[in-house]
């Protein structure tokens, strides 16, 4: 399974993407949502954890660009 994290919290990310990859997930881990709006537009997701107080762009419109 592969999944987009979404999260601009260094440590948050990285130990959250740590976890998931130890359970055997594929992560692909982004720090705006623009750059979510990009990894959505050329990979196919199973899963999309989002953050929804990004810098650049609110979590909500990632999820309305998606």
């Amino acid at each position: 399974m592969r999944i987009l994290l979404v999260e601009d919290d260094r440590l948050l990310g990285s130990s959250t993407r740590q976890g998931l990859e130890q359970d055997g997930f594929v992560v692909d881990w982004v720090t705006e949502g623009s750059s979510a709006a990009t990894a959505t537009s050329v990979q196919r997701y199973d899963v999309i954890v989002l953050d929804l107080g990004l810098p650049d762009k609110d979590g909500v419109e990632v999820i309305k660009a998606v």
